[in-house]
């Protein structure tokens, strides 16, 4: 059995040969598209396969490629997506609530309790840029 230092290792060779991938792409600028530069058997890329194109184009998913290698539970080494669930969609849905009701809060309070804003000193007078002499 494969111990979980040897699985973190093996992930992070993935990540780095995954940065690479995307860092070293021919970008082809009449084709729009990227094309991977040399063969990457860990991440299932061979040399000029197309990894980013402009339209209706699925670029490959890191993720994925840790399922293909079989190692148990993904969601330890990767964060999930926001929408299933995690810290994005906790922000979402609860601090966010949390935030609009203090705003609404703060927006009906009473003028006496608000504070009032120190206003600077007006260029000109309050006249403004224009130099007019009548």
């Amino acid at each position: 059995m494969v111990s979980f230092d040897e699985k973190k290792e093996f992930v992070e060779e993935l990540r780095n040969e995954w940065k690479k991938m995307w860092r070293e792409r021919i970008d082809d600028w009449v084709k729009a598209e990227g094309v991977s530069d040399k063969d990457y058997s860990n991440l299932f890329v061979e040399r000029g396969t197309v990894i980013i194109a402009t339209r209706k184009f699925k670029p490959p998913d890191f993720l994925e490629i840790l399922q293909k290698h079989n190692l148990c539970n993904v969601s330890d080494v990767a964060p999930l997506h926001p929408s299933v669930g995690g810290w994005g969609k906790f922000v979402r849905t609860v601090l966010k609530a949390q935030q609009q009701r203090i705003v609404r809060r703060q927006r009906f309070a009473p003028r006496e309790l608000c504070p009032k804003k120190n206003q600077q000193q007006q260029k000109k007078g309050g006249r403004g840029w224009l130099h007019l002499s009548r």
